[in-house]
């Protein structure tokens, strides 16, 4: 069973491979989420550009998309071959490009439907844990009712972690950037749903910034916190301290990883890979840092170029002060 007491949340378009390699460096222990991939993708497309991932990234959740039960059934299938630990179904999503699939938030109004879909995934499950993310309610819902109806029926389907993202979605008026921002955080709420199904592994998601916020949340009887885009924004204060919630040490080694990370671009690089697609998950790594500012400037400026390489992050280094209390 994952240890789900922190955990970098799956965001489109950021938590790629490359990203997850890079977070991985920073902490050993909290559990990475991909992407959401839609059943049909994987299914019909390319599924080793879609989910494939290298061990070093363990331990990795993938996240679906999708609201058919026989898709979903057959995805599952495809992704434990790749040795996927967790398989999260996505309930959360309020996009107009997912609304269009009819899944993601929508769903939340047919909690009948989430739990055949994740009723078909667990039948075909032979060792991966199937898992849900979800908001606490959408549009004209009242999440104190709707929300209790959602757990009591998708967990009666046998789901016993869900990923509560504290917010509604308005999938009606607000744009997904707005979604993540404008409808107002109700932790009271979800603490509650935790209180009242003890048997349920709860994790909270939405607007948790800080290590510090997140071991709070833990204290409040939260099972885990989900960190989204502060975790992408600042790693190398937020991804970095993820390991002391398991009694570990913080992640000190930001120069080092740098040049890890330069030994990976090489490799990406002779598969064809350009440094700006990996190198643009590591700006904010030096955040509050003498330098930082000269770093993302060097990097936005010079990684994009043709023959861009290991050496532009080396050099994109050299403009950053590190101090003592962390090893360059």
């Amino acid at each position: 069973m994952l240890d789900r007491r922190i955990s970098v949340a799956p965001m489109m378009d950021w938590t790629d491979r490359h990203c997850r390699v890079f977070h991985r460096m920073l902490s050993r222990r909290a559990l990475l989420y991909t992407e959401m991939v839609t059943a049909a993708a994987v299914v019909h497309g390319d599924r080793e550009k879609l989910i494939g991932f290298s061990d070093v990234e363990q331990p990795i959740a993938l996240q679906l998309g999708g609201s058919d039960p026989e898709m979903l059934g057959e995805a599952v299938k495809i992704a434990e071959s790749f040795g996927y630990p967790e398989i999260n179904l996505n309930v959360g999503c309020p996009s107009d490009r997912v609304q269009s699939g009819s899944f993601g938030a929508c769903l939340m109004r047919d909690p009948d439907l989430v739990a055949r879909c994740v009723e078909a995934m667990q039948n075909t499950a032979q060792h991966a844990e199937i898992t849900v993310k979800c908001r606490i309610g959408v549009d004209e819902q009242d999440p104190e009712i709707s929300l209790r109806e959602f757990i009591r029926t998708v967990s009666g389907a046998g789901i016993r972690s869900f990923t509560i993202h504290a917010r509604k979605a308005w999938l009606d008026g607000l744009s997904p950037k707005e979604n993540r921002t404008i409808p107002p955080l109700n932790y009271p709420l979800v603490r509650e749903i935790k209180e009242e199904n003890q048997q349920l592994e709860v994790v909270l998601n939405g607007g948790i910034e800080t290590i510090d916020q997140a071991r709070q949340h833990l204290a409040d009887g939260f099972d885990g916190v989900m960190i989204g885009r502060a975790a992408y924004h600042d790693p190398g204060n937020v991804v970095a301290e993820m390991d002391t919630l398991f009694g570990g040490e913080p992640s000190k080694n930001h120069g080092k990883i740098v040049k890890q990370m330069a030994e990976y671009v090489e490799i990406q690089k002779s598969h064809g890979v350009r440094l700006n697609s990996i190198s643009r998950h590591m700006l904010g790594l030096f955040s509050g840092l003498r330098g930082a500012k000269a770093w993302r400037r060097y990097i936005a400026e010079h990684a994009h170029l043709p023959d861009a390489g290991p050496e532009t992050l080396l050099k994109a280094l050299e403009y950053v002060e590190i101090p003592e209390t962390i090893d360059a």
